[in-house]
């Protein structure tokens, strides 16, 4: 199978209206918009496209939607993920017959089954299709299993069409044993950064990544993204810094100080002019107060004054 390199994914949100139907008038102009600022492929819908709070139904609707969109312009990696085996399956099927580029799936949702049963969800779905096949390891705080070294190994040995770990764990020591042990394996194994916190997985030999903040800041992300493909890395900590204070304003705006990012990502979308509506429940939109602070906040960041305002 020839290498699959998706390069920049951004990953889009998806637009809800007042009465929490998707708003596809509004999925056209985010797709749009993300073709026309930087993005080498379209990952959909990942966790910040609000995955788990769409129906089976509405999750096949956007997939079709986005590719027929983009009519080929990019690849569009179809999320597949679900806690149940079948469920994940008949959901990687679908997206191989509606012409999606690849298949990401995360371990079973919500659960933490052993060792064994994870391996064997994964190798099911993988095995379900030709695509090639991406696994996110999931961010320390959430629902669900991370993934050991030892677990993507055999990942890589039963599944011919593993093409790469999404790593969103930041563990320094399992991405340096995945990279090194995985291409000994399979040479083209790839790395790709689960956020756009890009520079650690670069500096193991890591190459893409995949980024929901390019719907904020696609030049910031972009030039970033490039810098490491570089090797630039003491030009890209800067660049590295400014992403990192626009994450932590995303990751923590709300009275709680955690929202998962959901609200606080389609908030700052909302003050650079591209309203998105608010999230589904159970995510709590943000108030009127929390928003102006959070917007305050972001005409702070010198470095967004040069991205895109609008659509």
């Amino acid at each position: 199978m020839p290498t699959f390199q998706p390069g920049l994914v951004h990953t889009p949100i998806t637009p809800f209206n007042r009465d929490q139907s998707i708003d596809l008038v509004t999925y056209a102009k985010i797709i749009e918009f993300h073709l026309r600022n930087g993005a080498d492929a379209l990952a959909l819908p990942m966790p910040e496209g609000e995955d788990l709070s769409l129906t089976d139904e509405e999750q096949r609707k956007l997939l079709e939607f986005a590719i027929a969109q983009v009519k080929g312009r990019v690849p569009v990696i179809a999320h597949v993920s679900d806690a149940g085996t079948a469920i994940a399956v008949a959901r990687a099927h679908h997206a191989e017959a509606a012409g999606a580029a690849a298949i990401v799936s995360h371990p079973p949702y919500f659960w933490h089954p052993k060792p064994a049963m994870v391996v064997e969800h994964l190798v099911q779905i993988g095995s379900a299709v030709r695509l090639p096949f991406f696994i996110c390891n999931p961010p320390v705080e959430s629902a669900g299993t991370s993934l050991t070294t030892e677990l993507t190994l055999q990942l890589i040995e039963r599944l011919p069409n593993l093409a790469g770990i999404v790593d969103s764990s930041l563990g320094w020591v399992y991405m340096e044993e995945v990279i090194s042990n995985g291409r000994r394996i399979r040479p083209g194994f790839q790395l790709l950064a689960g956020a756009e916190f890009m520079v650690s997985p670069g500096v193991l030999g890591g190459a893409g990544a995949f980024a929901p903040l390019a719907a904020v800041a696609p030049k910031l992300v972009r030039q970033l993204y490039d810098l490491c493909s570089q090797q630039k890395y003491v030009e890209a900590r800067p660049v590295q810094e400014d992403v990192g204070a626009l994450h932590h304003a995303v990751k923590s705006a709300g009275e709680s100080g955690l929202n998962d990012g959901l609200a606080g990502l389609k908030s700052v979308l909302r003050a650079m002019g591209r309203d998105c509506g608010q999230p589904r429940p159970p995510v709590r939109s943000l108030g009127e107060i929390e928003y102006g602070k959070l917007a305050d906040a972001i005409r702070g960041m010198a470095f967004l004054r040069t991205e895109p305002q609008g659509w």
